[in-house]
């Protein structure tokens, strides 16, 4: 294919679709599961190592894997297999078609944003045949989807393109994820396995002479020492306070000056709900943010910064906890529990959702990481035939180690630096998605020129 001219010819013949690999009956091979496939992010690695037995899709490095099946194709489950260093090939579910640049045709890296592009995905949707629930792309329909092909210089700018984005959003999310864990790891430490106090009293064992300050030091070199000398260096039996003073709790021994108590001292617990769909006054023209769990399970990160839909003030007044404020924790609450976020946008909430609006002086990071961690205990004390759900009622009376509220401020620098850094990639990596996706069908089609693109990445400083 030379010069400007571009091609109109089926899809099946501008790519090849389930290349031949030459895998062997018996040996490991990298195994990539559908479930590994995360429709936010263009590379999927490999979910195991597994023998292979002669069925499932056959892949190579670099080749594009797409859903077949329903519903993860229209969920939008394409990414690109991205090999460990000692493999090039590996196997995976039958619920994937394969899909590689054709020699002298197409470019890999366009053949994966042309599988991307809405027309081939929408195409593919709509030639699924089967019983309803289990309906998947027949290879065969790829033949009779025609697409139009640049020459192959001109694809490859095009995957520069769309690829510089997808890397910054990558690199954002992996920068998001390594804050987290981090967080994670100081919450763990402090408010879970209580290593600082661990620590410290082993210290107070070998020199029961030794003043806070010089335990400290020895104990947590690498805390600040205003941090280090707040923890306290011995445990004592975790009991109630309240009409249960006195009383051992189940969480056996706590650092010395702690309590227990209830979630619900730290947070004011609520619940949401959902305005009649009947009614357009609801609903038509709405101005405020209404999530359901729906908005919650397509997050790389807890952060909430937009909801699917949205609801009228008519709508608003026919949810009791009505517009939760900034920083509010959401936790849904069933189909499935566990979805964790903080809401950076005021927002009302359906019936899906228990929500932590923190009390004077508790970290709301302290609530999202206690949530995380707290995850069997709050599923244990869910009921239900249909679906597990966790009620309200249930959720209030669970119990935790409470420190006094200047360990939350304490934790709270620390962490927050993180939360701010997480929160700001995750509003550029949201910019960045609009303007891939917005990118992605124009240049496919012909439609945006390559200087065109090149002159929008330069002005967004790309």
């Amino acid at each position: 294919m030379a010069g400007d001219v571009w091609i109109t010819m089926p899809f099946d013949q501008a790519v090849q679709v389930n290349p031949s690999v030459p895998l062997q009956r018996g040996l490991v091979y990298p195994f990539v599961d559908m479930q590994t496939v995360d429709p936010n992010s263009r590379s999927v690695r490999l979910s195991e190592m597994r023998e292979f037995k002669g069925g499932g899709a056959r892949f190579m490095n670099g080749d594009t894997l797409m859903a077949r099946i329903t519903p993860c194709l229209e969920n939008g489950k394409i990414a690109r297999f991205v090999a460990p260093d000692d493999q090039s090939l590996g196997h995976g579910s039958t619920e994937f078609i394969v899909i590689r640049g054709r020699k002298k045709v197409t470019d890999n890296g366009f053949a994966y944003y042309l599988t991307k592009w809405e027309n081939v995905r929408q195409y593919c949707i709509s030639q699924m045949t089967g019983s309803s629930g289990r309906q998947r792309v027949p290879s065969s329909a790829l033949s009779q989807c025609e697409v139009t092909i640049p020459p192959i210089p001109e694809q490859q700018a095009i995957a520069h393109i769309l690829g510089t984005l997808d890397d910054k959003i990558e690199l954002n999310r992996q920068m998001n994820k390594t804050l987290e864990e981090m967080a994670r790891a100081i919450f763990k430490s402090w408010f879970v396995d209580f290593d600082p106090v661990h620590a410290k009293a082993a210290v107070r064992r070998e020199h029961p002479d030794w003043t806070n300050a010089q335990i400290s030091r020895a104990a947590l070199p690498n805390l600040k020492p205003e941090i280090a000398e707040r923890f306290p260096d011995s445990f004592e039996p975790a009991c109630r306070g309240g009409h249960d003073a006195g009383r051992d709790s189940e969480l056996g021994k706590i650092p010395k000056g702690w309590k227990v108590g209830c979630i619900s001292d730290l947070a004011e617990v609520v619940g949401g709900s959902t305005p009649s769909t009947k009614d357009s006054a609801f609903w038509e023209d709405g101005i405020h943010c209404w999530a359901t769990p729906k908005d919650l399970s397509s997050l790389t990160t807890p952060v909430l910064l937009n909801t699917e839909r949205s609801i009228t003030d008519a709508g608003l007044a026919q949810i009791s906890s009505g517009l939760l404020p900034v920083g509010t924790v959401l936790l849904s609450s069933r189909a499935p529990i566990g979805y964790l976020a903080i809401a950076e946008i005021p927002v009302a909430i359906n019936q899906g959702f228990i929500a932590m609006k923190p009390r004077n002086g508790v970290s709301n990071l302290f609530l999202l990481l206690w949530a995380h961690f707290s995850h069997e205990d709050i599923i244990s004390r869910a009921n239900g035939s249909t679906f597990l759900e966790i009620s309200k009622t249930n959720f209030r009376p669970i119990t935790l180690a409470v420190p006094e509220r200047e360990y939350f401020e304490v934790f709270d620098t620390c962490v927050r630096p993180f939360y701010k850094k997480i929160v700001s990639n995750e509003r550029e990596t949201l910019s960045l998605v609009k303007l891939r996706d917005a990118l992605l069908p124009k240049l496919i089609s012909g439609e945006l020129r390559i200087k065109e693109a090149e002159k929008l990445l330069k002005e967004k400083g790309l």
